[in-house]
């Protein structure tokens, strides 16, 4: 496994390359934004980590240029920034986890063992209604309209692809989409239902995405307008 290191602070650096290496993974380093967009898009790796005040180009630049340009390679965000925007920000240019400094190298290496265990999704989901998803390209489509998605929004509406017309409790959406070990709000299901909706649903006058008071949440099959 290849893993790509962006971190300007060369001892951080250093400490998670070596971590990583007693680990059995390939590490290659770079030190500042561009150098490590440039690394990132030439060569085939399977999971980058991330700093976010880097020289040249920051973390969120790089992760949302690497998104644009439609490489999904896994990127943990690694930062001294810890507050609940710029995790939501980092989160929403398209990175799968963050990671705040100071850290422990056994949660980094959990969390890059985690995201490496993420099965390859099916890319055959049968439209539901006139909504189709796209998970490589982290978009669906709303009848002939794209709507692009965040990488946990992806993670979510699959999820829901996957049980079309089933009553899904709150605790199985975290399980499979946050993990068994989530040890944070629960209420964050809600928040990105209603981001799917804000964003699939409401534009277009449908009510696809539906709450439950109580039980969960269902992805409607029959007519949704």
């Amino acid at each position: 496994m290849r893993v790509l290191i962006i971190e300007d602070d060369v001892s951080v650096a250093e400490g998670v390359r070596r971590g990583l290496e007693a680990e059995g993974f390939a590490v290659t380093v770079r030190t500042d934004g561009r150098s490590g967009l440039d690394t990132a898009m030439s060569e085939r790796f399977d999971l980058v980590i991330l700093d976010l005040l880097l020289p040249e180009l920051n973390g969120y630049r790089v992760c949302r240029e690497l998104r644009a340009a439609e490489n999904w390679v896994p990127i943990v965000i690694l930062t001294a920034k810890s507050g609940d925007l710029d995790e939501a920000e980092g989160l929403e240019t398209g990175a799968d986890g963050f990671l705040s400094k100071p850290f422990s190298m056994v949660v980094l290496i959990a969390r890059v063992r985690a995201l490496l265990r993420r099965p390859h999704r099916r890319v055959d989901w049968p439209a539901v209604a006139d909504l189709r998803l796209d998970p490589l390209r982290r978009t669906c489509l709303r009848g002939d309209t794209p709507v692009v998605l965040t990488s946990r929004e992806t993670e979510v509406l699959a999820f829901l692809l996957d049980h079309p017309g089933e009553l899904l409790s709150k605790q199985a959406v975290l399980d499979a989409v946050w993990g068994a070990r989530f040890d944070g709000d629960p209420n964050i299901v809600e928040v990105y239902m209603s981001r799917l909706r804000r964003k699939l649903d409401e534009p277009f006058g449908r009510a696809t995405i539906e709450t439950v008071r109580g039980q969960g949440y269902r992805l409607r099959v029959g007519e949704s307008v």
